[in-house]
């Protein structure tokens, strides 16, 4: 049992490093080919040099060979020693050398590297040995064109290997790429396959037990996890979604039944009408939180300008002896396609924010062809406010000590970015800020313009 219990780390680990290993395992092949053949390829020219370099002496011998015996009418027979030439001067011939040579005259023992210009005026390189004696000097010359000309062939067969092997290595490196990588690929092309499906199947059986199917394991945990929690919150939501609205229709029909009694005093009766408008801001509120948390575009036909009465007229009855004057501007007409309590919750939300932190003079609501403008004369907004103004549980300064969590102007970026609207908003002048809730994409234009009194108390 100990023994079987130690096998699976060892076999576990093996597996796990699989895919390191034919990394490894490819880069090595790849260099020990190109290697091997290139030390081949090397060994292989310069033979093929040295026997052409040998040939050609050789023939050049033999055809020195034959003229000499055709001009000699057959009394010189030899071939002559090309590449090494020997001579030697005795003390009478040393005023001769110093005169043709002076070259030679002039150079101590050992050897040297001469280049002399032929006839033809090309140079001659070879090396010159020298040995200097009061008998005797001796000169040797090594003729150096044959070494010049085999290492310039021995050069542009080796350049040419290295083309040759780099032309090959890019192909067995791209192919070894290719093949190492597929399972990433295919994971990868997996996990895009799967994208907005609600139960995605799992990716490890698809994978061998390596780094790949280690990593499909994990995405299938992280997956079922995940799933797990939307699932829990969509059932949440449709839980609280179903137990609040019950009470809220109860509400509704109480506060419905007791203001159709003809004998209830303007006092109570103004009070239960707060009530019955606080019961639909909840309803409006619940659904468009629903919409969010399903991610599901809900549809209709609701009229932009009747929704902003609502609203005005719902922050009107609230006002008391506010100074504050809510009026509309332009013409209605402007239908979008949502539900219309994620309109009124968008518009709720800028509207009460405007008509909350504008302590005196007026909120004026612009309609417009594609979008709704929120025009306070309030204190208005800093830069700092202005840059963070859709930050959820931001707060800005204004705010100072009223209620508030700081939400709001998230719920409508939200609603925003689920609808294809943009919200923005920019100071006013000379003083307070519009805020704009435009329903049409605007292709010119940056999406969202930081700042806005919603920020204030988002």
């Amino acid at each position: 049992m100990p023994a079987t219990e130690s096998s699976k780390p060892r076999r576990h680990r093996r597996f796990r490093r699989r895919l390191r290993t034919r990394i490894i395992l490819s880069f090595v092949l790849l260099g020990f080919g190109l290697t091997v053949l290139f030390a081949y390829a090397t060994i292989v020219a310069r033979q093929r040099v040295e026997d052409q370099l040998v040939e050609d002496v050789m023939n050049r011998n033999l055809d020195e060979s034959w003229r000499r015996f055709a001009q000699s009418d057959g009394q010189v027979i030899g071939a002559p020693f090309e590449q090494v030439k020997a001579y030697y001067y005795l003390p009478d011939k040393f005023e001769s050398l110093r005169i043709n040579k002076p070259e030679w005259y002039a150079l101590p023992d050992g050897i040297h590297n001469i280049t002399d210009i032929g006839d033809d005026g090309k140079a001659y390189p070879f090396k010159l040995g020298v040995r200097k004696t009061p008998q005797i000097w001796f000169f040797l010359a090594y003729d150096m064109g044959q070494t010049a000309r085999a290492e310039v062939q021995f050069k542009r067969a080796v350049y040419g290997s290295i083309l040759v092997f780099t032309v090959f290595s890019l192909v067995v490196g791209w192919w070894s790429a290719s093949r190492v990588m597929s399972p990433v690929s295919e994971l990868a092309a997996r996990l895009r396959a799967y994208r907005g499906s609600s139960n995605p199947r799992p990716l490890a059986p698809h994978f061998p037990q390596d780094e790949v199917g280690e990593l499909a394991k994990a995405l299938d945990d992280y997956s079922g996890r995940l799933t797990e929690v939307v699932q829990r919150d969509r059932e949440f939501n449709a839980d609280v979604s179903h137990e609040l609205r019950t009470p809220l229709a109860i509400i509704r029909g109480s506060v419905e039944l007791m203001l159709s009694r003809p004998d209830m005093d303007e006092k109570t009766r103004t009070r239960i009408q707060r009530i019955q408008r606080a019961e639909q801001q909840c309803t409006d509120l619940i659904s468009a939180l629903l919409l969010l948390s399903r991610n599901e575009r809900g549809h209709g036909n609701t009229d932009v300008a009747r929704v902003v009465d609502q609203l005005l007229d719902a922050h009107r009855a609230t006002l008391g002896g506010k100074p504050l004057v809510l009026r509309v501007e332009g013409e209605g007409g402007v239908t979008v396609d949502s539900p219309e309590a994620a309109l009124s919750v968008a518009l709720g939300n800028l509207i009460g924010n405007a008509v909350k932190y504008t302590k005196e003079g007026e909120v004026v609501v612009r309609l417009l062809p594609d979008a709704v403008e929120v025009i306070d004369s309030g204190p208005g907004l800093s830069k700092e406010d202005a840059a963070r103004l859709f930050e959820r549980g931001y707060r800005g300064t204004h705010a100072g000590h009223s209620q508030g969590g700081g939400i709001g102007l998230s719920i409508v970026s939200r609603l925003c970015a689920l609808y294809g609207w943009q919200v923005g908003v920019r100071p006013g002048e000379p003083k307070g800020v519009v805020a704009t809730l435009r329903f049409t994409p605007d292709r010119g234009a940056p999406s969202d313009e930081p700042g806005g009194a919603a920020s204030r108390d988002a």
